[in-house]
């Protein structure tokens, strides 16, 4: 199968989220472990990751340095930690193969994922990003122009516009590397978000795109036959923390979107992947799954973790 594995910030991380380094690098070479059985396997693999983290540093950077050196704008952020996951994830993921007699070739690219300038989140910006700072440490930023909010208490927040993936750019240069044999590593943080100018060519912009979103659009575009949202848990849960919790396994498209529209999915972790997935099944993907990493080679036959199935896909129970 063809299969776009987007991996959650808990593959690039250490278990209590520190961001070391150290940490990132052990991290990753776990998660390679995962997917390079999955590629052991015959797969084609895509792998899209999260950035949080890894960006998160860099504006830290930004804002010790503001009062010395210019902030390095958001677009320049992805491309950076793009660039460096995927040089860590490729020289891992090269070793774990090695191991196992594989010898697919690996490839990391950095992503420009295409939004619509006139998205309104540009003129009214709401994706928190960063810490939150003292206003006598946010000011020096905000005079860099960007925009902070007052969060009471907890003190000033950046905020930043989130708009929708149209097009990841690089889309026929992933297809010309699945072509050649490689696994590809691709639109980390859900790409480098661009607008296109009116001469034709693109701009980065100041923005955060949701990386599930853009792992469901590339999912579509490369014609995966699977779309795997690999997380920190088994399966997808409803009355999640209550009595009545229970896990979520096979499930129609249709049975999805009730229980989305119920609210069983939080905004900030599980709601994202759960909207990808519905998004992917919806425009004609025959499958998406989530689960936990450390499962993704049981779960790409649709026995494990939370299966949305597509109208050409028959449950295994069945």
């Amino acid at each position: 199968m063809r299969v776009l594995l987007a991996l959650g910030g808990n593959a690039m991380t250490a278990a209590d989220g520190s961001a070391t380094p150290e940490a990132q690098q052990t991290a990753i070479a776990g998660a390679m472990e995962s997917v390079a059985g999955l590629i052991a396997a015959g797969h084609e693999v895509v792998i899209t990751h999260g950035n949080g983290p890894q960006v998160g540093n860099l504006l830290v950077k930004n804002e010790l340095a503001a009062s010395v050196v210019p902030p390095v704008p958001l677009d320049w952020c992805g491309a950076q930690t793009q660039a460096t996951i995927g040089f860590t994830m490729i020289n891992a993921l090269e070793r774990s193969l090695s191991r196992l007699g594989c010898d697919a070739r690996v490839a990391a690219i950095v992503t420009r994922t295409r939004v619509d300038a006139n998205d309104p989140g540009f003129e009214h910006p709401t994706k928190p990003i960063g810490r939150f700072l003292p206003y006598d440490q946010a000011k020096p930023m905000i005079e860099h122009g960007q925009v902070w909010q007052d969060r009471g208490e907890k003190g000033w927040r950046r905020v930043v516009a989130s708009p929708a993936p149209l097009e990841v750019l690089e889309t026929p240069t992933v297809l010309t590397l699945i072509a050649a044999g490689y696994v590809v590593v691709a639109a980390g943080g859900g790409g480098i978000p661009v607008v296109r100018d009116r001469d034709g060519g693109v701009s980065g912009v100041e923005a955060v795109i949701d990386k599930d979103l853009t792992a469901s659009l590339l999912a579509r575009s490369v014609e995966a036959d699977v779309l795997m949202i690999a997380t920190d848990v088994d399966n997808a849960i409803i009355g999640f923390e209550t009595p009545s919790a229970r896990a979520i396994h096979h499930v129609t498209l249709e049975e999805m979107r009730d229980l989305a529209a119920a609210g069983h999915f939080a905004s900030g972790s599980m709601g994202p992947k759960v909207a990808a997935a519905m998004q992917f099944v919806e425009q004609g993907g025959q499958r998406a799954v989530i689960t936990s990493l450390e499962h993704i080679t049981a779960a790409i036959t649709g026995n494990f973790g939370t299966v949305i199935q597509g109208r050409s896909y028959a449950s295994p129970n069945d």
